[in-house]
């Protein structure tokens, strides 16, 4: 048999599967393609991939055999059982110092568990985040890899070339340990997210509050496309709002109100509860996801329960009215990705990953969902301050937030006034002010938790006594009739 000519082998022939092999081809490598269902494999050869450096196998064995030592095969099949078992038929066929690249959605304990069963066996396990969909996949996604970091010299230059580019930079670097590349890919989906439903409740605030068409409302997020907003999320919003059916109205209104999701979202949301970090925007748009598959509960509410009614000159100042909002969006997009990171940074102090934060930054500046002018100031900040506390802390996002506050608050204001909901909104403008309160009334539910349960409270410094000493779990007897055995102290 002769030497074998596979630079990297893919199993998947979905749409992702297919684009990333063909921006692999065009890049300069030879691809082998292996499907479950064969005739995907041939159908790809004699269409698609036809007179490119791609060949196809029709079983693992021939896909292992056709690849170059260390074989480098990445999988991007349907997270869970279906990984787990590719896998476990290609292991037979491997040798030590070979590497397995799980480029789908996985859940990152997943990934944290196959990287340890395979380190084992000597196999280079790596979880790789992708991101940019159908047209990143083809010409430059996001790519988030992380797992054993031997791996890395031997992908990099692969994952670097077909990764999207900005200025000049690829999108793709190494992330961290383990999972650290899929949890990085989980809250890139989370931010997603909240960065879809703030768009959402901006939309609804033009339409209800403001009256706007759907067409004006594209040019709207044309105009907001060429700012500080400017992303894809915008710009395809501003596409779709353009679009008519073949009878000349937007399709968008066609469209049932129950949005879908696949997980990611909650899973970011779950994770911050468990690392108690107060992830309150990606937790909302999550909640407003599910609040949309009530529908037809939603319909009987519309029936019965009673709101404010919007005049028809419910806005005086319309432009007025769009510069707030622009400003409200700006706002809260700031503290989506300010709880983003503070997410990342406590995940890696939790599972003591050493995690490169302007990288980070920079591979979602290009290729992925989430791809914005925006995330290039994050990953200046981080140049800048690698140990940034809070992006907020940050001059730029600092001063960002100060000139958008006023337009913040005039556009949630509204929102209530006129009840239509902007969890988003809300809970980032929320976020804001109890950020910023040295004080909050944490002080008065510690005292109902030690009234109720005896579980006990710290003081204030400047409080301390005789009987109330700094550092100590105080129990009071409230009422005189309680005793004085406090519960076990614990933390959330």
């Amino acid at each position: 048999m002769s030497a074998p000519k596979g630079d990297i082998g893919l199993i998947g022939l979905a749409v992702m599967g297919q684009n990333l092999i063909l921006n692999a081809a065009d890049h300069g490598y030879t691809v082998v393609a292996f499907n479950r269902t064969v005739s995907k494999v041939d159908h790809f050869l004699a269409n698609e991939a036809k007179g490119k450096s791609i060949i196809g196998a029709h079983s693992v064995e021939e896909l292992v055999a056709n690849l170059k030592r260390p074989r480098r095969i990445i999988l991007l099949v349907k997270a869970g059982a279906a990984v787990d078992a590719f896998i476990q038929s290609l292991l037979p066929h491997l040798e030590k110092g070979d590497i397995i690249i799980d480029g789908g959605n996985s859940h990152f304990p997943d990934t944290n568990r196959r990287f340890e069963e395979l380190k084992e066996q000597g196999i280079l396990f790596v979880g790789s985040g992708v991101s940019g969909g159908e047209e990143g996949a083809r010409y430059g996604p996001s790519l988030m890899p992380g797992g054993h970091k031997d791996a890395w010299p031997h992908i990099k230059e692969i994952f670097q070339a077909i990764a999207a580019k900005s200025d000049g930079e690829p999108c793709c670097d190494w992330v961290g340990d383990a999972g650290a590349g899929h949890y990085v890919k989980m809250v890139h989906n989370g931010i997603e997210y909240g960065d879809m439903q703030l768009i959402c409740e901006a939309y609804d605030l033009l339409k209800r509050v403001g009256g706007f068409e759907d067409k004006e409302i594209s040019d709207i997020f044309a105009k907001w496309n060429k700012g500080v907003l400017d992303s894809f999320l915008i710009e395809i919003s501003r596409d779709i709002l353009k679009y008519n059916d073949t009878d000349g109205t937007p399709l968008v209104e066609k469209i049932l109100d129950t949005a879908g999701q696949k997980g990611t979202g909650k899973w970011t949301a779950i994770n911050a509860l468990d690392l108690g970090m107060p992830v309150t925007l990606i937790g909302e748009a999550v909640f407003a996801r599910c609040l949309s598959a009530i529908k037809s509960e939603r319909t009987r509410a519309s029936k019965v329960l009673g709101g404010p009614t919007i005049p028809k000159d419910a806005i005086k100042d319309k432009q007025a009215f769009v510069d707030e909002l622009e400003q409200a969006l700006y706002a809260s997009k700031i503290i989506s990705y300010a709880q983003g990171f503070m997410l990342i940074r406590e995940a890696a102090r939790d599972y003591k990953w050493d995690l490169n934060f302007p990288s980070i930054a920079l591979m979602w500046r290009g290729g992925c969902i989430i791809r914005s002018v925006f995330l290039g100031e994050i990953t200046a900040a981080y140049r800048q301050h690698p140990d940034l506390e809070n992006l907020l802390f940050h001059p730029f996002f600092n001063n960002a937030i100060t000139k958008a506050q006023s337009g913040w608050r005039s556009t949630v204001s509204k929102a209530v006034q006129y009840g239509v909901p902007t969890p988003a909104f809300s809970t980032a403008l929320a976020f804001y002010d109890g950020y910023r309160s040295e004080r909050l009334p944490a002080n008065l539910l510690q005292a109902q938790r030690d009234y109720f349960g005896a579980h006990t409270f710290q003081v204030l410094p400047e409080a301390a006594n005789d009987h109330l000493k700094v550092g100590s779990n105080i129990h009071v007897n409230w009422t005189g009739k309680g005793g004085n055995v406090s519960a076990s102290s614990y933390e959330a």
